[in-house]
């Protein structure tokens, strides 16, 4: 059954109101038409069966018929900080990242960064960022959708981080020696009320000077494995990784 974000303004006792973009999909994509049901989510992450009644002027009207008792989220809550990387990359890791799991993302202006966003292309850029996370969580019937922060430089991202009780950093250095920190002891360790932030550095890593910094700020320099991965294969291997370890294993 398909699944719509449906933002608070469109909600009044047991009715729902959609309009825009996704009226427009359940009209011209889906094809819904009188009596077809649709799955709406509220701002609060409740979610109800909803039954449509009318579609007239491109605006679509449904009832409430059940709410459904379900929570697909991760037992804690885990913030990707990506290091700008080249091309689309950063699509693939939002979109395959909501579908894992993350609470949120925050694109990270890393000194080893080769893309620069000026002020124009940042607001076109989260403009889509904000498209994909909604897409993706509909398409994996996540029950929220996750925060895509404005993208912030190492000091902003320090300051944000004392928001987190667990703080890490994916260090390539870390898979060359035979005495490291390991990520599955980190994971083994997290408990449901901890807020998890992870940094990955982009295609050429993280600078002496940035890992210094991260390390006096209480970042804990990691290994994923032995392999060195790619900067959009790192968070995913980070949220399937805590995905097994706290919902499969039931840790």
């Amino acid at each position: 059954m398909q699944r719509y974000f449906i933002p608070a303004e469109g909600w009044q006792d047991q009715y729902v109101t959609i309009s825009g973009d996704d009226a427009h999909h359940i009209i011209r994509v889906m094809r819904y038409q009188k009596d077809d049901q649709i799955i709406c989510n509220h701002p609060d992450t409740n979610a109800a069966i909803c039954r449509i009644t009318e579609i007239e002027d491109g605006v679509v009207y449904l009832v409430i018929e059940k709410w459904l008792d379900e929570n697909v989220e991760l037992p804690v809550q885990v913030t990707i900080a990506q290091g700008l990387p080249k091309g689309d990359k950063l699509d693939l890791v939002l979109q395959k990242g909501t579908e894992l799991g993350a609470y949120g993302f925050i694109p990270f202006k890393a000194d080893r960064s080769v893309v620069k966003w000026d002020n124009k292309k940042e607001k076109k850029k989260q403009e889509r960022f904000t498209k994909i996370v909604k897409e993706a969580s509909e398409q994996s019937h996540r029950n929220r959708i996750p925060v895509v922060y404005n993208p912030m430089n190492l000091t902003e991202l320090i300051e944000e981080s004392a928001h987190y009780s667990v703080k890490i950093f994916a260090y390539e250095e870390e898979a060359k020696v035979s005495e490291y920190l390991s990520f599955s002891k980190i994971v083994s360790q997290l408990s449901k009320k901890d807020r998890v932030l992870v940094c990955i550095g982009p295609e050429g890593g993280f600078s002496l000077d940035e890992v210094e910094k991260l390390k006096t700020h209480g970042f804990m320099a990691v290994r994923l494995g032995p392999r060195i991965l790619r900067t959009e294969t790192a968070p995913l291997y980070v949220l399937a990784s805590i995905s097994y370890h706290t919902e499969e294993l039931g840790c």
